[in-house]
């Protein structure tokens, strides 16, 4: 290319952004984002359709750090679920609508794993890692939706093949530990973490014993985990990232604890029924789990009413049940009485719930079996 040539080129480009049309026309663009970000994030996805312009607004972080900063930024609850025919799905709830939102595929190397697991960073990240394929045996693949841009992507593979293993997220860190993985040594003890800043893999102390892990919760700065080892015993240890330890516990709070569970404002709450209409909350000065709050409105014993996650929601405690059914706990509230304080516990749920809950009812009643389909994972994501 000439140096005539290559002065047009960047003359036409230097041209192009000159006279590039405003978001709104007849508006500043400080002024339209102003406008923009007030907009529903249920109408985001047909915005990114107006211009191209619009849609590299709508896919950075710009657009999101402001709706954020200012207060307005929405969550959603995001459920992955395994139907009937074993096969995984996921749905969005939108909480302000309370209407399920239809999202993108799960990508095919997830649609019958087993064992896998879930974790959101950076408030809008979901990540599906490990587990294992049917026909392929144990992963370490790593992949994320962004729910700022409804598309899924690639992440780096975990350094160890695993699945049914534990996992959390402290410092906005994913941490992964135990499991299984197809060989002779089935029952894992090694443990890694991943930094979205970094875009690695690490691999940090060892858990004492070798575990696959059935319930975990971060709770006053350690990672708690419990589950069966490899003669298929019970065991619980603690890890705490500062001074990358494990340590067995066998206190008030682990012999106690059921699952799900979740840590919210410095406390940790644990479901007392299996329709999840009572609440347990653990006493640190008496080393135990005490009654918490109870709806009065106790739903049902079958596998399709059962609670099968806790997340935040807004600031107050949300319980998810197999038929996808949700209900919002103001655990805040001084006073516990339903009676009294009708607003501490909302029963919500997406359109055509109600249909579910009473086939569901009535397959109880008739002696058939619960829905065979149930959530395998829930989390929140923001955007």
């Amino acid at each position: 290319m000439s140096i005539l040539s290559a002065h047009k080129t960047k003359s036409s480009r230097r041209e192009r952004t000159r006279f590039q049309p405003p978001l709104l026309p007849g508006l500043p663009d400080d002024l339209a984002i102003a406008c923009l970000i007030r907009v529903p994030r249920v109408e985001h996805n047909g915005l990114r359709l107006v211009c191209k312009k619009w849609y590299r607004l709508l896919s950075g972080n710009f657009f999101y750090s402001l709706r954020k900063s200012l207060g307005i930024a929405e969550e959603w609850v995001y459920i992955i679920k395994r139907d009937r025919d074993g096969k995984i799905s996921w749905h969005g709830f939108d909480p302000t609508h309370q209407l399920w939102q239809p999202l993108p595929p799960v990508p095919r190397e997830y649609s019958d794993a087993l064992g896998f697991g879930c974790a959101v960073l950076s408030g809008c990240h979901l990540y599906l890692f490990g587990g294992k394929d049917p026909l392929k045996g144990s992963m370490r693949r790593v992949i994320y939706y962004n729910a700022r841009t409804s598309k899924w992507h690639r992440a780096p593979d975990m350094l160890r093949k695993r699945h049914f293993f534990g996992s959390c997220v402290i410092n906005n860190c994913l941490y992964v530990a135990g499991g299984e993985c197809d060989g002779i040594q089935r029952t894992l003890r090694s443990a890694e973490v991943y930094d979205p800043n970094k875009n690695r893999w690490s691999f940090i102390a060892e858990m004492s014993t070798a575990m696959v892990p059935f319930i975990g919760v971060v709770y006053d700065g350690k990672w708690f985990l419990k589950g069966l080892g490899s003669q298929r015993e019970v065991l619980s240890e603690a890890y705490t990232p500062e001074t990358n330890t494990w340590n067995p516990i066998g206190d008030g709070m682990v012999s106690g604890w059921r699952n799900p569970s979740i840590s919210m404002n410095g406390k940790l709450y644990a479901l007392d029924c299996r329709d999840g209409c009572k609440l347990r909350v653990f006493d640190e000065i008496t080393n135990s789990w005490n009654k918490f709050i109870d709806s009065k409105l106790h739903l049902g014993r079958s596998r399709a009413l059962e609670a099968a996650a806790l997340v935040s929601l807004n600031g107050k405690l949300c319980i998810i049940r197999n038929n996808m059914s949700i209900s919002l706990v103001d655990v805040s509230s001084p006073d516990k009485q339903v009676e009294s304080n009708p607003r501490i516990w909302e029963n919500i749920s997406g359109k055509g719930q109600i249909r579910t809950l009473f086939t569901n009812l009535w397959s109880s009643i008739a002696g058939r079996s619960a829905l065979k389909s149930h959530i395998v994972h829930c989390q929140v994501l923001q955007a």
